[in-house]
C-alpha cells in the first residue's frame, strides 16, 4: 500500500520566483473552485487538514508547497473559473498561475482537477487548452467519484474524452478517485513514483 509517511509545509507565495530553489521533482494540483482539490490532497497524503478545506470556493489564493517524504513536492495552486471574486482578482490569479506553470522546470506533472459529475465545464476546457498550448505535461484526476454510480461517471468522462479529443491528439493519463472512499490514491501515488523515477534518472 503506497502511503506517504511525511508531509511537510513549506512555503506559500504569489510569486513563483519565491518557490523553494530545488532539484526535486514538483507536482500542481489546480482545478475549477470546489472540485476537492483540498480533499483530494488530504487523501492523498493521510492528514486531516494539511490543505485547508472550506465550503466558500475561492479559498486558495496562493502557491502552497509542500515537500513529501522529503523526495518530491506537492504544488496547491488556487482554482480557476470562480466568478464571484473581482475581475481584478481572477486576472492576477491567472497571471501568478500562469506565471508559475511556464516558468517552474522541475514541474513534472500538471494534474487537473475534474468534476466526474458534470459535462465538459467552459472554464476546465479553456483552462486544458492552456496547459496544452504550452506544452505542459498533464494528467486528469476525475473527482467525487463517489457522489454518483461508476457507471454515470464512465459516461461522463467519455464525454469529456470526445469534447478534448475534438482538437487533442490524445487524451492525458486519467485517474478516478473520490477523497471520502479513498479511492485514486493508490494509482495516483503510483504514477507520481514512476515520474519521479524517470526525473532522477533524467538529473
Amino acid at each position: 500500500m503506497k502511503r506517504i509517511k511525511n508531509a511537510e509545509f513549506i512555503i506559500s507565495n504569489t510569486d513563483f520566483r519565491k518557490s523553494p530553489k530545488t532539484d526535486l521533482a514538483e507536482y500542481a494540483f489546480i482545478g475549477r473552485s470546489n472540485v476537492g482539490k483540498s480533499s483530494l490532497i488530504n487523501m492523498l497524503t493521510d492528514r486531516k487538514n494539511l490543505a485547508k478545506t472550506s465550503s466558500r470556493p475561492g479559498k486558495t489564493q496562493l502557491i502552497n508547497h509542500f515537500l513529501m517524504d522529503k523526495k518530491w513536492y506537492l504544488v496547491d495552486l488556487p482554482g480557476y473559473g470562480y466568478a464571484k471574486v473581482s475581475k481584478k482578482t481572477n486576472e492576477n490569479w491567472g497571471k501568478m498561475i500562469s506565471d508559475y506553470l511556464i516558468n517552474r522546470e522541475n514541474l513534472v506533472c500538471v494534474f487537473v482537477l475534474i468534476d466526474s459529475r458534470l459535462p465538459p465545464q467552459k472554464a476546465d476546457v479553456e483552462f486544458l487548452d492552456f496547459v496544452g498550448k504550452k506544452g505542459l505535461p498533464l494528467a486528469l484526476i476525475f473527482t467525487k467519484a463517489d457522489k454518483q454510480s461508476i457507471n454515470k461517471t464512465q459516461k461522463n468522462i467519455a464525454v469529456f474524452k470526445k469534447h478534448m479529443l475534438g482538437s487533442w491528439e490524445e487524451f492525458p493519463p486519467f485517474f478516478i478517485s473520490s477523497a471520502e472512499k479513498k479511492s485514486g490514491k493508490e494509482e495516483i501515488l503510483g504514477f507520481i513514483d514512476q515520474m519521479n523515477s524517470a526525473w532522477e534518472e533524467q538529473n
